[in-house]
């Protein structure tokens, strides 16, 4: 077994009082090798303990006692490297020795993935965290915090999550603990050389799931301060034991990793190999001059031009499906800077890219030869369509599928391919689950070319038009006239104020001003007497003059505008056929000012035409816009025709039949459910606890569905059940009627609750996500207690109907600690105290509480008109709701 000099404190930081973790302690001895003699020497009596004799020539465990935990940490100098560096000698060479002997001065600490030649072997990417407790994994003989007796920013690893203070990033090099390695050196020739990854193998003070030893869940130390370790887990495939030699035996250490439940997905680090810079051979000089030599010199001063300091060379695997993840930091209120961490966990971190770093294309042309590819673009519409343009330029065949994680709000492609309107809370492991289960579909795409309008009086030109469209192909819609005119105010109101438009809230109140301002003054009105539109040869243009559309959309995909559908459900007396992303049609819709306000309702536009090309004249300025990117666009002549059809994943149900809670019980005909709904607040207090979130609940009734049930029937039968209970009943908190943005809660299938997308509950089978009982979300229930009522049986009444002088607000569950009438960050937010809201969002104060009125912090600054607030409050907030998913699990 390969094995650096070290000790095992590289892998288990010493605890404070010279003492290792209870049952963590093992002895590591080789079979022929001196070094095995030496440290045996080093051992003294505890050398000849029976065990050790017994494993002789592999792998020995003893589990030390508590009276020899002062004796173990002096005497054992050398052999505790074994863990931290298993995970990195089975890599087909050790490091570059110049690289890894850079100074101090050169090193800094990354927050990126490097791709440059001097990358560095098993480096961590730091991200800064505000973690419970004060441990550091270096330990406290290390630990520049408790040298200094003075608290310190600590850092957490993304794809290890080993959390240390920032100066103690240093020490790890002492220790020699180093990340899990994200490729590997092509140095070594052997022809023999291992293609499997190891385990990487680290020590966890929390720890979720069961040991896969012994099968017993792991003791959760909740004090803060506690440095016990619990559990010892691989970065690669997450597998977890217990922390004593019964359960981890150090024949783990060598064993092969499966890289875990997502290993289909994850781009093994054996397939990525850094290169180094070819040389200018010496020998090249004595040679013999040929006829060819300056052809030959040029073609390889081209290949050194094109040099990368890394190659993919995939492996054949054909049921493999590599998976590119592309994330937009900035998409939905800064979700994907933290989404970015959490991939970097689940996969090779070399495999995640942020697209603020220089965008996908340098990622696509490294990959664009491995099989069966697949591609994740988190963020909006906006997001996909531009790796989809960077796939045609690459010409790359067949080009990869791509599937969606939405983020924002919009995300009109993802809810058409079953992606839903955005995401939530959702957790990223079943998000793989289902880019890797999910169906490639074709996307129609469509060419727009623009030509000057040769009939414009050049006297009429409008000098602020543009001559050309901001984009020459869409994926979605195309569309002029009044909601090209909101979105361009919009653009252009942000672009010259971007500090006003930093809050989902204060956008969606601009469009709806926007939008009322330009109804009353009636400024798209006259769009059809300056547009001539021919369709297949078709001359549909007195249509257009008799319908009087204020807006034209040219649409791909059924959705538009957030979730609507525009072209409806034609049935069978009509002239159309239902839309399809995949038919080489085009629908084109016309919309009156009456037909957009009924698109908001169910509503749908005027059904035009379903057509292959399109030839749309104009004879002045009129505002467009191109999935979402709006211009206002000189007189022109714009012709509409297929471009090509990308591929496409689409979300499906986890199982081609009918899942079963138990594969040998057939399907039941009828099943009995019973529904209980939970609030907010406890949603967001209770949510990683599933036993005390199901005791905060309430129940509501008992629907009664077929077995094979989905989500969307499952609806249905409960705004049933509500109807039947409201009634002349007192209206206590198991009879409000449930408001109009409820959703289910996923209670069987992770290992928290977590809300399901209402766009995709046709996708989710009722016994998937529950076993005897259904539980529902409603995220405007406010909910109070009296003072007389006993903790363990609530009675939960509303708000509205209790009086401030005769009750107190408590959480409906009875294990969470009463709360004040005015917790003190609402009162700051209340008095627009910023830096008072910074300490105390600093110091762990939850974002998402709500108070009597059921404001969160956030609404408080907005009321007390301080958008700046509100806004960093937000952003804060989703910070908190996604950073739940990863609490502290490692040391």
């Amino acid at each position: 077994m390969a094995e650096g000099p070290g000790s095992w404190r590289d892998f288990s930081p010493a605890r404070s009082d010279g003492g290792v973790a209870r049952g963590a302690t093992a002895n590591l001895r080789g079979a022929a090798d001196t070094e095995s003699t030496r440290r045996e020497q080093r051992l003294g009596p505890r050398s000849m303990d029976p065990a050790w004799e017994e494993m002789r020539g592999a792998v020995a465990v003893a589990e030390v006692e508590e009276q020899f935990l002062h004796l173990a940490i002096r005497k054992q100098v050398s052999y505790r490297k074994a863990i931290a560096k298993s995970s990195l000698q089975h890599m087909v060479a050790q490091p570059n020795p110049a690289l890894a002997m850079r100074s101090d001065s050169e090193r800094q600490i990354r927050s990126t993935v490097d791709w440059s030649e001097a990358a560095v072997y098993g480096e961590h990417i730091w991200f800064e965290t505000n973690v419970s407790g004060d441990f550091c994994y270096v330990g406290d003989q290390n630990c520049m915090a408790k040298l200094l007796q003075k608290p310190l920013s600590r850092r957490k690893c993304a794809a290890c999550k080993i959390v240390v203070h920032t100066p103690c990033i240093e020490q790890l090099e002492k220790i020699n603990f180093r990340c899990k390695p994200s490729f590997r050196e092509s140095g070594s020739r052997n022809i023999r050389e291992p293609i499997v990854v190891r385990h990487h193998w680290v020590h966890r003070r929390r720890q979720e799931g069961k040991c896969r030893q012994c099968g017993k869940g792991f003791q959760q130390k909740f004090a803060f301060h506690s440095k016990e370790i619990v559990a010892i887990s691989c970065s690669w495939c997450k597998q977890a034991y217990h922390s004593k030699v019964s359960c981890f035996m150090l024949q783990h250490i060598e064993e092969p990793c499966s890289l875990g439940a997502h290993a289909a997905v994850v781009v093994p680090p054996t397939w990525i190999l850094r290169v180094r810079r070819p040389q200018n051979p010496l020998k090249s000089s004595k040679k013999k001059k040929r006829t060819s030599f300056k052809r030959k010199s040029s073609k390889k001063g081209a290949e050194e031009g094109r040099w990368k300091p890394f190659v993919i060379k995939p492996m054949p695997a054909p049921l493999m499906k590599p998976l590119l993840v592309f994330v937009n930091p900035k998409s939905g209120g800064n979700q994907g800077a933290k989404i970015i961490q959490s991939f970097m966990w689940y996969l090779n971190p070399r495999q995640v890219f942020d697209l603020s770093q220089g965008g996908p294309k340098e990622a696509l042309e490294l990959y664009r030869k491995v099989h069966n590819l697949r591609i994740l673009a988190c963020g909006g519409d906006g997001t996909v369509g531009w790796i989809l343009s960077i796939l045609d330029q690459l010409r790359i065949n067949p080009p990869p599928p791509v599937a969606i994680l939405p983020l924002g709000t919009g995300n009109d492609l993802a809810r058409t391919l079953n992606w839903g309107g955005g995401y939530t809370d959702e957790p990223l492991s079943k998000i793989l689950s289902h880019v890797e289960d999910g169906n490639i579909v074709q996307l129609d795409r469509w060419n727009l070319h623009v030509e000057p309008n040769p009939d414009t009086n050049p006297e009429e030109k409008d000098e602020s038009a543009a001559d050309k469209l901001p984009l020459d192909v869409f994926n979605n819609y195309f569309s002029l006239g009044f909601d090209a005119r909101v979105t361009l105010e919009f653009h252009e109101s942000r672009e010259a104020n971007p500090e006003k438009f930093n809050s989902r809230f204060r956008n969606k109140m601009f469009y709806a001003g926007t939008a009322f301002s330009d109804f009353l003054t009636g400024s798209s009105k006259d769009l059809a007497k300056h547009v001539r539109l021919v369709c297949d040869g078709t001359d549909l243009t007195s249509k257009i003059q008799d319908l009087k559309p204020q807006c034209l959309v040219f649409l791909n995909i059924p959705r538009y505008c957030a979730g609507t559908m525009p072209w409806g459900n034609p049935g069978e007396h009509h002239d159309f056929e239902p839309q399809r992303h995949d038919d080489g049609c085009i629908e084109v819709i016309g919309f009156t000012m009456t037909s957009l306000a009924a698109l908001q309702v169910g509503g749908h536009g005027e059904r035009l035409c379903q057509c292959r090309q399109v030839v749309l004249t104009t004879s002045k300025a009129i505002p467009m816009q191109v999935d979402g990117e709006p211009c206002k666009l000189a007189a022109s002549c714009i012709h509409i025709s297929l471009r090509n059809q990308a591929n496409m994943v689409q979300k499906t149900k986890r199982r081609n039949s009918m899942p079963l809670l138990n594969d040998q019980q057939p399907v039941p005909e009828r099943l009995r459910i019973r529904v209980s709904r939970i609030s907010m607040r406890d949603y967001e207090a209770l949510n990683y606890d599933k036993e005390k979130l199901k005791e905060a609940s309430v129940p509501l009734g008992i629907i009664v569905v077929p077995g094979d049930s989905d989500l969307e029937l499952c609806r249905t039968q409960i705004e049933k059940l509500q109807e039947e209970g409201d009634g002349a009943k007192p209206k206590t908190l198991s009879f409000q009627k449930l408001s109009p943005k409820w959703c289910f809660l996923d209670s069987t299938t992770a290992d928290r609750f977590y809300r399901i997308d209402r766009a995709q509950e046709h996708l989710n089978y009722v016994t998937e996500i529950s076993q005897d009982e259904l539980y529902v979300l409603d995220p405007e229930l406010v909910v109070t207690q009296t003072v007389s009522t006993s903790p363990a049986m609530p009675d939960l009444v509303d708000s509205s109907a209790t009086s401030p002088g005769h009750h107190f607000a408590f959480p409906s569950c009875s294990s969470s600690p009463p709360s004040s009438p005015a917790p003190s960050l609402h009162q700051a937010a209340a008095l627009r105290q910023r830096t008072i809201c910074h300490y105390i969002v600093e110091a762990g104060a939850s974002l998402m509480k709500t108070d009597l009125q059921g404001d969160t912090p956030k609404h408080r600054a907005e009321k007390a008109n301080d958008p700046d607030l509100a806004a960093y409050l937000e952003n804060l907030q989703h910070y908190q709701m996604i950073q739940r998913e990863d609490q502290e699990t490692a040391v």
